[in-house]
């Protein structure tokens, strides 16, 4: 009898009216398994509701897909986050996911973008590529996002992995938890570079990028730069939008590890 296949994206969500970096990455894995059918869930109920109630578009949690793809008959289930780092989302979707192992014949769960130091390089030099013209001199940061729990530590990883290929005009902060934006400031404040250069270390430009990032807002790390008395350049082209990007989440779907009914127990 042959299985039937099927492929779960699982984003956070974003409030933006377009979500282009997550629908980048979805369109690409979905064209490198065709032999799949394509599910799609965010792990934000409030995105979802929002989502709903402004637009009338209905987004799947990760439960509500997972039920609807055994209900369709999927015994081949491959899900892939587009989550950026291993923190408390995609924890998460690991619970859920192991849950519903016993209910599908092979379940395979592939790794966000970063999770290990091999990964962090790989990032890395993703980013250094993107952004290599930015001259020396210039300050480039990355604003990700940030989490309380994190099973490594990425942004340490990145930062460390930046000054190894002998990037030293980069720097990375979070719009959440650790390590915020103070070492953003710090560096601003003892390096005075001529020029600051924003960029999101997220995977779509939604609010965070549009708000925290780049707002008028007084808060906005635009302007907190600004009354640093630097100029200050905002790029805001979300990650999953870059095909290099994109080709890191196909491989990792391709290594998806297999979660098994033992691991529930």
């Amino acid at each position: 009898m042959t299985a039937e296949k099927g492929l779960l994206t699982v984003s956070f969500g974003t409030s933006a009216a377009a979500d282009q970096g997550a629908e980048a990455v979805e369109k690409t894995l979905r064209e490198a398994f065709c032999d799949r059918r394509f599910y799609r869930a965010w792990t934000s109920g409030m995105l979802r509701r929002k989502l709903e109630q402004t637009q009338g578009i209905r987004v799947l949690s990760v439960d509500e897909a997972l039920e609807l793809m055994e209900e369709d008959g999927i015994t081949d289930l491959l899900v892939q986050p587009t989550h950026l780092i291993p923190g408390e989302e995609f924890q998460k979707i690991l619970g859920t996911v192991t849950r519903h192992a016993g209910r599908f014949e092979k379940l395979a769960v592939g790794r966000p973008l970063i999770s290990c130091d091999r990964e962090a390089a790989k990032a890395a030099a993703v980013l250094e590529d993107i952004y290599g013209n930015i001259p020396r001199g210039e300050l480039l940061v990355f604003m990700g996002h940030g989490s309380s729990f994190m099973q490594v530590p990425v942004y340490e990883m990145l930062d460390h992995q930046f000054r190894l290929d002998g990037y030293d005009d980069i720097v990375t902060g979070t719009v959440e938890a650790e390590p915020g934006i103070e070492p953003v400031l710090e560096r601003i404040r003892r390096d005075n570079p001529s020029k600051v250069h924003l960029a999101p270390l997220l995977l779509s430009a939604g609010g965070h990028v549009l708000n925290d990032m780049c707002g008028d807002g007084p808060d906005s790390w635009k302007n907190r730069i600004a009354r640093e008395g630097v100029e200050v350049i905002c790029h805001q082209k979300g990650l999953g939008e870059y095909e290099q990007v994109r080709d890191i989440y196909v491989e990792h779907a391709r290594r998806a590890q297999i979660i098994t009914v033992e691991d529930t127990e």
